[in-house]
């Protein structure tokens, strides 16, 4: 099928190379969407020098038309200078606008592929390999017609001898195939919970950067990493938004918490999708997600490693996005601790629960983004220093974890025996902690062997709960030290009735009640003791524990979580969460069909069935991290460093 070309600055024609105009010959009539830039338009004939913010582009096809347009604009974009590329198709005289962010064509050299698209055009890396995906996974197409499918053949005996996937499992596909949101044609994500029977979704039929990590990686594991490249994409350029809530405005590396997309009507009955981003304008509290660009980047990193095709992280684009969140987390500031500093609700816990500070979830997170990102910047002159201080804060704030929030046996006995008061550099507690804020129930709970990270830790408090995302990512980030980590789980097999109980896992133990509940949640009615984030079972939690284990060898309690977690979510309509001190009811004011949910179960079931693939997903211990020592460089008299005594838990 031929096309006729028709470019606005008439110029420019004869800049358009060969292979351009081969690949837009090749691509059929259904093309809905191209990954394209001017960012680096040499492709088309442009010097690198061009500047792509005083030109919008639009391609669009029409019936046998093809036309692309080079249309002057006037104003420039400050973070991203590039526009959307947009493709009309002409249907029953309704015409729909199908948009995709653009990117860096020849950075990336990969194409992407609408699901009802053929492309015999392909460019492929020549950075690390041709491989798409990785070498254990069924590679079973994905699309089919536009929507996500059920891979062929997935009732049959897998090869490698892992009998037939479960009723459970094949209704739980089945449901995230349903969850999955389009944009001009392409998946872009899964809204949060898809229940049919809700009369009120509120802001559960949006797409949440943190809920949709559990589907990403199901998807990924599967061998299907379309959706995951276009949820990055899409949610890059709207990083680059225009964020204000009362006339202030955040910083610009600001992920957003979620997304939805929305139709626009036109004039004569046309209509436009859009995306409208939530930066935590509309949030409860007006609180902004912090964790949104740490999961962000973490699950850039994960499909680089699950599918093997790294040109996504070596686009100017995406270059430029994790660097706007690192200068976020990285900014000087007045605190003297390299614990990230949030305000509470800015994560999974995203109400009030008394998590102001330096919560752990957080710091385990942005250990993981700060490893990910040391792996994935593209090493040049530009970013030499960034990675100077990336290996300083990793250092810092390693041994600060380590060293300060961990809590066992020894270190209860410790803190009870503090001295307060103390003024000096040799001061032991550095934190002038009181020893009657030890909870009477931490002294009969903590068992022998074991130990946690303590959730919170600032001057004068320490919050002894204990919070399982935190612990469970710092066991996979390797936060904690080894044999830490290990002391976790020990903990948490030997209190599995009260971390577990009938649906695994508390989102953190035990609940505020009373008066406690009071002050600390403001009385909140959704976050009543043993409920919501206030002790709730959260089933979604079941990913990193699976994770976790398989990272420290004990498969077996992974196994006992999930086929505890099997009995029931099916048979209950697999809720966000779960109340009562054991789990043992549905959620007051849970939804149902909710998608982490089903997702972090998938993912639960193929990292047990395929362990090696976990493999991709954690990180194992950095010898050399505390070795790296600012105390080193300082010739001011700073003699008492206690690197050592992190370094000597270390299992070598």
């Amino acid at each position: 099928m031929l096309y006729t070309f028709s470019i606005s600055i008439s110029f420019y024609f004869p800049l358009l190379s060969m292979n351009a105009i081969h690949f837009f010959r090749k691509s059929t009539m259904k093309a809905r969407s191209r990954v394209l830039s001017l960012r680096n338009a040499s492709f088309l004939g442009f010097a690198r020098s061009f500047n792509p913010s005083v030109f919008e582009r639009k391609l669009c096809c029409k019936k046998k038309d093809f036309l692309l347009n080079f249309n002057q604009v006037t104003q420039s974009h400050h973070a991203y200078p590039f526009r959307f590329l947009c493709f009309q198709r002409v249907v029953n005289d309704t015409q729909k606008l199908h948009c995709l962010p653009s990117s860096s064509f020849v950075q990336s050299r990969a194409v992407s592929r609408p699901y009802d698209v053929s492309i015999e055009a392909r460019v492929a890396s020549t950075v690390r390999g041709l491989s798409t995906r990785g070498n254990d996974i069924d590679v079973t197409p994905l699309v089919v017609g536009g929507n996500v499918a059920v891979a062929e053949g997935e009732n049959n005996v897998k090869k490698n001898g892992v009998s037939a996937k479960s009723e459970v499992e094949k209704e739980a596909w089945r449901l995230l195939k349903d969850a999955v949101v389009t944009y001009c044609g392409s998946p872009v994500g899964t809204v949060a919970a898809n229940n049919p029977g809700d009369k009120q979704p509120l802001n559960y039929d949006q797409v949440f950067i943190r809920d949709f990590v559990p589907s990403a990686l199901a998807f990924l594991l599967r061998g299907e990493g379309e959706i995951v490249e276009n949820f990055l994409l899409h949610t890059l350029q709207l990083q680059s938004w225009e964020k204000t809530v009362d006339c202030y405005s955040p910083g610009q590396g600001l992920m957003p918490a979620s997304f939805k997309v929305r139709t626009v009507p036109l004039e004569d009955n046309k209509f436009e999708e859009v995306l409208d981003p939530d930066f935590g304008e509309s949030a409860i509290g007006r609180v902004a997600p912090v964790d949104s660009g740490l999961w962000w980047i973490i699950l850039l990193r994960a499909y680089g490693k699950i599918t093997g095709d790294y040109s996504l992280q070596e686009r100017v684009d995406v270059q430029t996005g994790i660097r706007l969140i690192l200068n976020l987390c990285l900014a000087d500031g007045f605190d003297m601790f390299p614990s990230l500093l949030v305000t509470d609700g800015s994560c999974m816990i995203d109400r009030r629960m008394g998590i102001h500070g330096h919560p752990l979830e957080i710091q385990a997170l942005f250990c993981s983004a700060l490893r990910c990102s040391r792996e994935i910047l593209t090493a040049n002159g530009s970013s030499k220093n960034l990675v100077s201080a990336i290996n300083n804060r990793l250092s810092a704030l390693s041994f600060h974890v380590r060293e300060y929030y961990w809590v066992d046996m020894k270190k209860v006995n410790e803190i009870y025996r503090y001295k307060t008061e103390e003024y000096s550099m040799d001061a032991t507690n550095k934190f002038n902690i009181y020893p009657e804020q030890i909870p009477s129930w931490l002294m009969d709970w903590i068992p022998e062997k074991g130990g946690y990270l303590l959730g919170n830790l600032q001057p004068a408090h320490m919050d002894f709960r204990f919070f399982t995302l935190g612990n469970l990512w710092s066991i996979v980030s390797s936060l904690g030290t080894p044999k830490q980590n290990e002391a976790i789980l020990n903990l948490i097999e030997a209190k599995w009735d009260d971390i577990a109980g009938q649906m695994p896992f508390k989102i953190c133990y035990p609940a505020l009640e009373n008066e406690e509940w009071r002050i600390i949640t403001g009385s909140d009615p959704k976050n009543t003791p043993w409920s919501y984030h206030n002790g709730g079972s959260w089933p979604t939690l079941l990913w990193q524990f699976t994770l976790a284990c398989i990272k420290m060898g004990r498969l077996e309690l992974a196994q006992k979580a999930v086929s505890l977690a099997e009995k029931r979510l099916s048979i209950d309509r697999w809720p966000e969460y779960y109340d009562t001190r054991r789990g043992k009811f549905i959620g007051k004011q849970s939804r149902l069909y909710q998608t982490w949910t089903i997702a972090g179960f998938l993912t639960s079931k193929m990292m047990v069935e395929n362990p090696q693939m976990a493999s991709l997903l954690y990180w194992e211990e950095d010898y050399e991290l505390l070795d790296i020592c600012v105390c080193a460089l300082n010739k001011s008299g700073r003699k008492n460093c206690s690197r050592g005594a992190a370094k000597s838990q270390i299992l070598v």
